[in-house]
């Protein structure tokens, strides 16, 4: 469904931050991207979304294709209307609206499509919202703001979710709520969605496959289950080597990087 083949970005024309990252989110997949702080994750989900000109970034190389039709330069506009929406790191709700004209207005992009049929299936992922739908968004909790954030996803009728740290700030057991609910989003309604996320044990537990990210390109990549038995991606996730010392990838001898990511 989304591909990207060598992608580069860079900042100012000068820096650097993405260096030849290579990917794919196959369709109806959850696919997560992990990595630490400054890996590049946000600068990926702003490429595809087209949102890099905001800070001053830019695809410098390389290529971005949804269903094999290339999105590399595109308006922003023109990518959320080909059905890509990006939930941005943070919520970024219209704390001025109410919670239903927050939802409303993740549908404005929409044709033909019947308004009160999505709003109950977007109450029927986040009954909290339903409860709420008359309050004002910025008098929600971290959690309820981050339930909007997706349920406005929702409503533009998305073909790829760019999902981008959901858990961000959250109390674990609200974390494992949403992290359900997108799982189920997943499932009932089909829509491809690739996380970014911080927490590697949770991510793992609902994607179909992973991509480590450090310094700019992917490092590992595989389904969760055969990553999660791997020693040094063990070591790296808890942050602390056996010698006590933080770890990379760059220094474990025996890992090899594969060849296609420097193709």
């Amino acid at each position: 469904m989304l591909r990207l083949q060598n992608v580069e970005v860079r900042y100012e024309g000068v820096v650097l931050v993405l260096k030849g990252l290579s990917l794919e989110v196959p369709e109806g997949h959850i696919v997560a991207l992990l990595g630490p702080n400054g890996a590049g994750k946000s600068t990926t989900l702003k490429a595809i979304s087209g949102l890099l000109k905001s800070d001053r970034g830019q695809v410098t190389d390389g290529t971005i294709a949804l269903c094999g039709q290339p999105i590399t330069r595109a308006d922003p506009a023109d990518i959320v209307g080909l059905g890509i929406f990006q939930v941005m790191e943070g919520r970024r709700v219209f704390e001025h609206l109410s919670v239903e004209d927050n939802l409303i207005a993740g549908a404005h992009t929409r044709r033909g499509r019947r308004l009160q049929s999505d709003l109950e299936m977007v109450y029927g992922y986040f009954p909290r919202l339903r409860e709420r739908r008359a309050g004002l968004a910025g008098y929600l909790s971290g959690g309820e703001q981050q339930m909007l954030a997706i349920g406005r996803a929702l409503m533009a009728q998305p073909r790829l979710i760019l999902l981008d740290e959901p858990s961000l700030g959250l109390a674990p057991l609200i974390v494992g709520e949403i992290f359900d609910i997108v799982q189920r989003i997943n499932r009932e309604a089909g829509t491809t969605i690739l996380l970014v996320e911080q927490n590697a044990r949770l991510a793992m537990g609902i994607a179909h496959y992973v991509y480590l990210m450090e310094g700019g390109r992917v490092v590992l990549d595989g389904p969760p289950a055969s990553l999660r038995e791997n020693q040094d991606v063990q070591e790296f996730y808890l942050g602390l080597s056996h010698a006590g010392q933080r770890k990379s990838y760059h220094d474990v001898k025996h890992y090899k990087r594969r060849k296609r990511w420097l193709a």
